[in-house]
């Protein structure tokens, strides 16, 4: 199989932040099969030259505003969850001793390579990841993670996709599917899941990932302590892999998507016309002592800032991810039109989430932890936040 990885960066015309781009090509001579790099997410930009902005990683997805936390399956080490806040990519694949040596660089928390390509399931095209089930969980949503199923079905060699892309796939849980790549097989679909990747639809294991050909390790996740500087560690990556591969900062591209994706189809006027926006809107309106980095990192965590509406497998809805009994309760018509409140309504939804976080104490720095954690029952999931939500103080848009 002849690989071709190709990584290029392009300035931001929106915001000014890097954003990353990402192509990749699996050209297999025998099968005459092509796997095209992962496409860009609803409403992104290219960049120069119409260059296709086609992988993109952003933190992980959770699920939010439980009134009763459904009981986490997550074992020790897997209660550690981490965010990628860096993308490094190699022509020809993320080498071991690569790997072992960006592992060990000073502002490293957490490596994982990733295999990944374009194939066709259900004659359709789509992005999947070849993934580790039990070093991937660790870099999944709350709600992933804690799914025995998910992961389960995953280690049997099941495909596991996000909620769009079963829809959209005509896929149903219990059949199996064609699935065209290096090789013409059948997969049994294993369920929908949030995924932290933004673009995947959908992941396998590693045995699956080499049955199909998908590119091995073309790419390593990285994931830094918060506080680390990103564009420190960035060079001491790039020391390691050469002038030939690329690093690329993730956290800067999660306000550029923000900046770029629409709220809705139909916008009342004098509403907040992108998700960016609207964050810095609700915040201001309905927690005026809560920085908008909070509410930003919370949609994206939950969400991918509507990408993943959900059900998820606990019931949560929406952008926000709220459970619908605790909708009812904090559910208000915000920016959206009249009538009753929307759920899946960003215009609703946001500043929703704003109002039950204020009303927590998320207004006052001394309270905000404990406001988060009344979103979303889970120590790690307070931490997780906070430390997205510095991440964007740093990268302001």
């Amino acid at each position: 199989m002849y690989i071709v990885l190709i990584l290029s960066l392009r300035r931001a015309a929106v915001t000014g932040s890097w954003r990353r781009v990402a192509q990749l090509s699996v050209v297999t001579a025998a099968a005459g099969a092509t796997l095209a790099g992962f496409a860009a997410p609803a409403g992104a930009r290219t960049g120069p030259g119409d260059d296709p902005f086609t992988f993109t990683v952003n933190p992980p997805p959770g699920v939010a505003a439980h009134a009763n936390p459904p009981t986490q399956t997550l074992t020790g080490a897997q209660r550690t969850l981490y965010v990628p806040d860096l993308i490094a990519a190699l022509p020809g694949g993320i080498t071991s001793s690569q790997l072992a040596a960006i592992s060990k660089l000073s502002g490293v928390q957490a490596v994982l390579p990733v295999d990944g390509g374009k194939v066709k399931v259900n004659g359709q095209s789509a992005n999947v990841l070849g993934v580790s089930p039990q070093a991937f969980r660790s870099w999944a949503s709350l709600s992933t993670a804690g799914s025995a199923a998910i992961w389960s079905n995953l280690g049997k060699g099941q495909l596991v996709s996000t909620g769009a892309a079963a829809r959209r796939l005509h896929l149903a849980a219990g059949q199996s599917y064609p699935v065209s790549a290096a090789v013409l097989t059948r997969l049994p679909f294993g369920g929908t899941t949030a995924l932290s990747v933004t673009g995947a639809d959908a992941i396998v294991n590693l045995t699956r990932s080499a049955q199909l050909g998908l590119a091995r390790n073309f790419a390593v996740l990285i994931s830094a302590p918060p506080g680390a500087s990103l564009p420190a560690l960035l060079a001491r990556v790039k020391s390691v892999i050469g002038k030939n591969g690329q690093v690329v900062n993730l956290v800067s591209y999660a306000l550029v998507t923000a900046s770029q994706r629409p709220v809705a189809a139909n916008i009342p006027a004098g509403a907040p016309a992108n998700y960016l926006n609207l964050f810095k809107a609700s915040a201001a309106k309905y927690c005026p002592g809560m920085s908008w980095t909070v509410l930003a990192a919370i949609g994206q965590i939950e969400s991918d800032d509507g990408a993943n509406n959900g059900p998820s497998s606990t019931g949560a809805l929406g952008p926000m991810q709220f459970m619908p009994g605790t909708w009812a309760e904090w559910g208000i018509n915000g920016f959206g039109p009249p009538g009753p409140p929307d759920i899946m309504n960003p215009l609703d939804a946001i500043p929703s989430a704003a109002r039950m976080l204020c009303a927590a104490g998320a207004g006052n720095p001394a309270t905000l932890r404990g406001a988060i954690f009344a979103y979303n029952h889970a120590t790690w999931y307070v931490d997780e936040v906070l430390a997205l939500a510095g991440e964007y103080a740093k990268n302001p848009a």
